[in-house]
């Protein structure tokens, strides 16, 4: 299935110049929502994955059924304030401004294989930013999977030495 069939392109938006890949047709079709959800699962399938952390607010759209498949942990990774005490964070930079993520304390534990899973992939500043929280709190970082990447921002060199896999390049 080519999932590029149910990815809207929006000019110019969220402000001139940019061209925004728009996932939600391909969540409003079951099909094409599951095929992207199994495909992301069957590549860690086997894997030692213990939980899977999904980036706020659209990569939780992936990251629960993907848990659900691989029998893992979902853990959000949240905007500030959005979790209750006890939390910690990572403050990043994005390319119109400055970020923060953060997750529960005691999220995860020291060893915990751990897949960042997230929608898109641009320049790579909010998944490291995810990755560096998680071994923050001694949890290991598997990999990264998304299913769109925007090649030509160069976001894999943001995540190495990790493995990243993306369903659909641009």
């Amino acid at each position: 299935m080519d999932l590029k069939n149910w990815i809207r392109d929006v000019p110019d938006y969220p402000r001139p110049g940019i061209l925004f890949r728009d996932l939600t047709p391909l969540l409003a079709d079951p099909k094409a929502l599951k095929f992207a959800v199994d495909s992301i699962s069957e590549t860690y399938a086997g894997k030692k994955i213990d939980a899977i952390a999904a980036i706020d607010a659209r990569g939780f759209w992936f990251g629960g059924p993907v848990a659900l498949n691989l029998d893992a942990a979902f853990v959000p990774l949240r905007k500030p304030g959005k979790l209750p005490p006890e939390t910690v964070g990572v403050d990043y930079d994005l390319e119109y401004g400055s970020a923060r993520l953060e997750v529960r304390s005691d999220a995860f534990k020291t060893g915990m294989n751990v897949l960042v899973v997230d929608d898109l992939l641009a320049t790579g500043g909010t998944a490291a930013a995810a990755g560096k929280l998680i071994e923050q709190l001694g949890a290991s970082v598997e990999a990264f999977a998304f299913v769109v990447e925007l090649t030509f921002l160069n976001g894999r060199a943001a995540l190495e030495p990790h493995s990243v896999n993306a369903l659909i390049q641009y």
